[in-house]
């Protein structure tokens, strides 16, 4: 299933839905209250909330425009999946040659965090604000802080049920699907968190974690280590990857980041590959009037749209 959480007009309380057909079928309507309107209330549910959303959408047939409770794509508004998550986990540098053009980067305060020296023992990230999060189609504007506002994509893993000290060879088992991501960065600023070794508000700022449109369930895809990846800022391809070249798959991530407890709806990023701006020679910053589109192969494409900072 597609999953969403959507409004169906501006004012309305989100609702969570499944996207079918060109089309939003409100689980919560159509099940009369037995399903929640809350995304990390239903991935709560498990298995039983997934065979009754299934059951609600076999009963509404192939054909689900003009039904009611089902609204047409461009008639709703959309929030992210899980508009905030418990946590987002951020995986730094899962991608060798994301790596590589990071430690190229000659910004002196850059350069000061010693990224040669960067292990593989195990994968390594930080915490991203759940206030931070957006929806695809969102306006985000650049922070009044920045001159080095950038883009990774990356896929976001959900959590599906609460895991702890997991294994590798169960942890895809508590997995409800994947989303896109799209790793806004204030650049100059994370710059400077490095050098202290520390980092926050580079990564964690309002508007920087944008994912959606959709969470996919892990039985949508047919194989997330094999999905190529483009971000394109105005139509140009600046990042063109595949998740097969993530260092540490999903089952690795999750199983290493459920040394901490994870709960249904937490997010764990893939890392970006390369082709940043940072890893450019002449470094093009995102600026207003930017459209970034964040498309990965049947995840669909998750945009944003860049804005003056007031």
């Amino acid at each position: 299933m597609r999953l969403a959480t959507l409004r169906v007009d501006n004012n309305a309380k989100p609702t969570i839905a499944v996207f079918v057909n060109g089309h939003y079928a409100d689980l919560h309507a159509l099940s009369n209250g037995d399903l929640p309107d809350n995304m990390i209330e239903f991935l709560d549910m498990g298995a039983d909330g997934l065979a009754k959303a299934e059951a609600l959408l076999s009963g509404l047939g192939d054909d689900v425009a003009g039904k009611t409770h089902v609204y047409p794509a461009d008639s709703v508004q959309l929030d992210a999946p899980v508009p905030r998550p418990g946590k987002i986990i951020h995986t730094a540098c899962n991608f060798d040659s994301h790596l590589k053009e990071l430690t190229d980067w000659q910004e002196p305060e850059w350069q000061s965090h010693n990224w040669g020296d960067f292990h593989f023992e195990h994968p390594t990230g930080f915490l991203e604000a759940p206030s931070s999060v957006t929806a695809s189609g969102s306006n985000v504007a650049i922070p009044h802080f920045t001159k080095q506002l950038d883009f990774e994509i990356e896929i976001g893993i959900v959590i599906g049920k609460k895991a702890f000290r997991v294994s590798p060879a169960d942890a895809v088992d508590y997995v409800a699907g994947y989303t896109i991501f799209n790793d806004l960065s204030a650049r100059d600023i994370q710059a400077r968190e490095h050098s202290n070794k520390v980092i926050l508000l580079g990564k964690s700022f309002n508007g920087s974690c944008p994912f959606g449109p959709h969470l996919v369930t892990t039985d949508e895809l047919s194989d997330p280590h094999n999905l190529d990846m483009k971000l394109r800022v105005n139509g140009e391809v600046r990042q063109d990857a595949n998740t097969g070249d993530m260092h540490y798959k999903t089952a690795e991530l999750v199983s290493w980041w459920s040394n901490t407890t994870l709960e249904p709806g937490d997010i764990i990023t893939s890392g970006s590959p390369p082709g940043v701006a940072a890893g450019m020679k002449a470094p093009v910053w995102l600026k207003p009037g930017d459209q970034v589109d964040a498309t990965v192969a049947e995840l669909g494409t998750l945009t944003v749209h860049i804005v003056a900072g007031e």
